[in-house]
């Protein structure tokens, strides 16, 4: 069975074998993002690879953004690019061991990485990470693949059962404004503690 641990995802970096980095924020975030009015929220982005996400709430005045992956690797490249994102927000750990509170969490392609095994433990930490009526937001696959992951597909009556017990979902459904290779292909999740 393969491992998908630290050095699993460190070698991907290094190696550039990031498929599923597309370049840009995805346009179903960005548009999620571009409608919030809270600037000062905590925002945690677990996963995060190169962050694009990341960059694109800190440069339109989203000061409490908090970028998480295993690799350091991805997290050098986040901050070549965005030299004047906060070193502190910047955190090189297992999300599983992760600790702290926040208003909003961003999923994009941190889920999918996941072996399915992993999906209850990811939704309680969510839980856990989450304040009081905050909320996770993302994007999950809405497929299954062919060859065995990652990407972990799914479907949208799974994630129904898998986040109903811990919070109240506000959005579930096809995503209507997915990338082109990506169409047909995703769910939209707002899901509230």
């Amino acid at each position: 069975m393969q491992i998908f641990d630290q050095d699993y995802w460190e070698k991907r970096y290094n190696k550039e074998e990031t498929g599923w980095d597309i370049g840009y924020p995805s346009t179903p975030l960005k548009t999620y993002f571009d409608q919030l009015t809270q600037k000062d929220l905590k925002i945690l982005i677990p996963g995060g690879g190169n962050a694009y996400e990341a960059e694109y709430l800190f440069q339109s005045g989203f000061a409490n953004v908090y970028l998480l992956d295993w690799s350091i690797t991805a997290l050098r490249n986040f901050k070549k690019r965005v030299p004047n994102f906060p070193e502190e927000q910047l955190i090189e750990a297992d999300f599983f061991k992760h600790t702290g509170q926040y208003d909003l969490i961003v999923e994009q392609t941190f889920f999918c990485a996941l072996p399915k095994e992993m999906r209850t433990q990811y939704a309680q930490k969510m839980f856990e990470l989450l304040r009081p009526q905050a909320k996770l937001i993302g994007l999950l696959f809405n497929r299954e693949f062919e060859k065995e992951g990652p990407p972990f597909g799914g479907s949208i009556e799974e994630y129904q059962n898998l986040f109903a017990p811990h919070f109240n979902i506000l959005v579930l459904d096809d995503c209507y404004n997915s990338i082109p290779p990506r169409q047909g292909a995703e769910a939209f999740i707002i899901a509230q503690k």
